[in-house]
């Protein structure tokens, strides 16, 4: 995708716009990031920030419980929120005729939530989350690895040692006090980015978001995130765990560098080649020549104000084997580098993930979002194929040597023993 025209204002409240026209179908996508996520909660009240994605849609002060999402789904539109360590967005598309109903309706609830916070809501929606976790996390088959295996990788009290979902116990405590001042200290225009990209008019999108935005105050200042540095491990950390699963199953957590730098692009070549599907390393040893995994895959969350972070999981009844093999050829990596056509390759792969997130109104804006939130610069998310295709064969190795090491990760066992 060949970088497109972007039109930037601050609104003197703080709130950033991006525009971008896409004319190509008569859709307008409206993304707006909060910088607010798990990482900025405070202990005892985790799960703070994604009970906030369930409450921004039960009102505000001119639109009644269940009225927005009645709203849009009238105008034909397709919506949603989600939640991470380090933000939340909330998101619509609609046909470019009900732009001004989004931004409306985005406008109210950053103004005037607090007007439609009751306690009733607040028990409802706390229900809601909490059915979440038991369906998505506490009765799925693995289902809470991610968050034991942060919880693993991180001190105690580290930002990222636990995870958006939160626990059942601070949800239990949350009070209306609570919800009240999150929201005066996070969902402020200052620390929000609203992206609009679609079949529309740059000016007179910019005067719309004006018109419902500009009026709203500017807030406090957000403050800062509590550091989340942290380098590669310098052992092992295993635990099994005991549950009832299908199969024995392993994972692992390596820390990788923060989104933003050169070491990241380089870094996350070297997990794909190592495990990115069916044609990685990992995959070729222990599915198609050893036969001690059903199963093996390695991705990466990129995280910009802490440690990305690469996860490693193999399905197999051998958990101790593939502990075994892993180690040898995250050594065997480190020692040779990738060659010619797995660098090629893990580059390729780069380019057709960013060319997915970007293909529709919807993901570029969701892009551009994060790019101004987290970098200052929304522009640089069309410079992503080119960061990955300049990363050199010896970059990856130097990654791969420094950060993938044979004994430096956290480890679950599921049904077996291993390190």
């Amino acid at each position: 995708m060949a970088e497109q025209p972007l039109h930037e204002h601050t609104l003197g409240n703080g709130l950033r716009v991006v525009v971008c026209e896409d004319h190509v179908v008569p859709l307008a996508a409206v993304n707006i990031w909060y910088g607010v996520g798990s990482r900025h909660e405070r202990a005892g009240r985790t799960g703070l920030a994604h009970l906030f994605e369930h409450l921004m849609f039960q009102g505000s002060a001119n639109v009644a419980e269940g009225e927005h999402a009645a709203l849009l789904e009238s105008a034909g539109a397709t919506f949603n929120a989600s939640t991470s360590f380090e933000r939340t967005n909330y998101y619509e598309t609609v046909p470019v005729s009900h732009l001004e109903l989004a931004l409306w309706l985005e406008a109210d609830r950053m103004g005037t939530l607090p007007a439609a916070l009751t306690q009733a809501n607040l028990d409802n929606q706390r229900d809601v989350v909490k059915n979440e976790r038991r369906q998505r996390y506490d009765n799925q088959p693995y289902g809470t690895a991610f968050e034991k295996l942060c919880a693993l990788t991180f001190p105690e009290r580290h930002p990222y040692a636990h995870t958006p979902i939160g626990s059942m116990e601070d949800l239990d405590a949350t009070t209306l006090e609570d919800c009240a001042d999150f929201f005066g200290t996070w969902y402020a225009p200052g620390n929000a980015v609203i992206s609009i990209v679609g079949d529309v008019d740059p000016e007179a999108t910019l005067a719309a978001v004006e018109r419902y935005f500009g009026g709203l105050p500017s807030g406090p200042q957000a403050p800062p995130a509590r550091p989340g540095d942290l380098g590669p491990l310098p052992a092992v950390n295993a635990e099994p765990v005991d549950e009832e699963v299908p199969s024995p199953a392993y994972f692992a957590m390596f820390p990788l560098p923060s989104d933003g730098g050169t070491d990241i692009e380089a870094a996350e070549l070297a997990v794909e080649i190592l495990g990115g599907g069916s044609g990685s390393r990992l995959y070729d040893r222990m599915v198609r020549r050893d036969q001690i995994a059903t199963e093996v895959w390695a991705g990466v969350t990129r995280l910009a104000g802490g440690p990305s972070l690469a996860i490693v999981d193999a399905i197999g009844p051998d958990t101790a084997k593939i502990a075994e093999v892993l180690d040898e050829e995250l050594a065997r990596f480190a020692a040779g580098g990738p060659d010619a056509d797995e660098t090629a390759r893990a580059t390729a792969q780069a380019e057709r993930g960013f060319l997915e997130q970007t293909e529709t109104v919807t993901g570029l804006a969701n892009a551009l979002s994060q790019n101004a939130t987290q970098f200052g610069d929304p522009a640089r998310v069309f410079t992503a194929p080119g960061r990955a295709a300049a990363v050199t064969a010896d970059q990856i190795k130097e990654m791969a040597g420094r950060w993938l090491r044979p004994g430096s990760r956290s480890v679950l066992t599921y049904g077996g023993t291993a390190s």
